[in-house]
């Protein structure tokens, strides 16, 4: 209840979806005196190759803009990206929202969202899906009682907090309801190992619209169908989350207005193809957004660290 509570609040006092714009004129701009180069962090949760493939067009494409060298900064896991805003070693980055969470406590506030991307319906949030082999018998959270749970990523909102945080608001101690429970490294990590029988269950993060039997519109999973590693009939979702909010595009707050302002016409510009390659899917281009949207990733994760200590 708390998190609906939030994300109502948050799209109520949200300005007016941006407008679709122009790509911004070819050229240097100023800030490129002090942005030598743009780095980009990217998430872990997906192999290096994929993450690679992903973002070479808009790599590309944020050069001859600019025309500053864009890297490519590959973190293992959230946790590397986060880290790498700490010690000011990249200017930007597409996070999930615990992943933004996570960077804006490392750098003490030194991250800035400034855009969301929006699903097909012109919504901003998602949901986190539990799965299991379509083969199981398992068919409801009831049914996992006693049972091995794999989490993705402990810096995710969808594949460990906001699942978590749901199970307990509901009387379910997530510590104690599982047989047992690990953490497989990602999101498509999780998948293989439940499919593999390694784990009973997983979760990912989905748009939760559009057509399930591909993934939906948006998500881990469809990102899996589209590059042939998942087949959805092979899986059985048991279990969906209340609406997240969607991981922000976050740039460091220390950096001068200017590149932001450019960073978002960019945004708003970008093509199609590029655009559902960075965001895993189908989607309707970008929303403004500020940091009050992600306040709630904060408490959960100051809340899941009061829970560890306290084991």
């Amino acid at each position: 209840m708390m998190l609906r509570r939030h994300l109502l609040l948050a799209s109520l006092a949200a300005p007016a979806l941006a407008r679709a714009q122009d790509m911004p004129t070819p050229g240097k701009r100023d800030w490129a005196a002090q942005i030598l180069q743009l780095r980009i962090g990217l998430l872990g949760g997906e192999n290096e190759a994929d993450r690679l493939g992903r973002y070479d067009v808009y790599q590309k494409l944020l050069q001859d803009t600019f025309q500053v060298p864009v890297r490519l900064y590959m973190a293992a896991d959230y946790g590397g990206v986060a880290q790498a805003f700490a010690a000011r070693q990249v200017e930007l980055s597409y996070m999930s929202p615990a992943a933004y969470a996570a960077t804006w406590m490392e750098c003490d506030g030194n991250a800035e969202p400034l855009l969301v991307a929006k699903e097909e319906d012109g919504s901003t949030s998602y949901v986190a899906a539990m799965y299991v082999r379509a083969d199981s018998d398992i068919h409801s959270l009831e049914d996992m009682r006693g049972r091995a749970m794999a989490w993705g990523d402990p810096n995710s909102a969808s594949g460990y907090l906001i699942p978590r945080a749901e199970m307990r608001a509901a009387g379910i101690n997530p510590d104690t309801y599982f047989g047992r429970s690990g953490f497989a490294g990602g999101y498509e990590q999780a998948v293989v190992a439940v499919l593999q029988k390694q784990y009973d269950a997983g979760v990912s993060w989905t748009s939760g619209v559009g057509d399930a039997s591909r993934g939906y519109s948006r998500g881990g999973l469809r990102a899996m169908v589209d590059k042939g590693m998942l087949n959805m009939a092979d899986l059985r979702i048991i279990w969906r989350s209340q609406p997240i909010q969607n991981g922000p595009l976050v740039v460091r707050k220390d950096l001068p207005a200017s590149f932001k302002q450019d960073m978002i016409a960019f945004h708003n510009a970008m093509p199609q193809d590029v655009y559902r390659a960075i965001t895993r899917g189908t989607g309707n281009g970008w929303a403004p957004t500020q940091h009050s949207a992600y306040q709630i990733f904060i408490d959960l994760r100051r809340a899941e660290a009061v829970n560890r200590r306290a084991r």
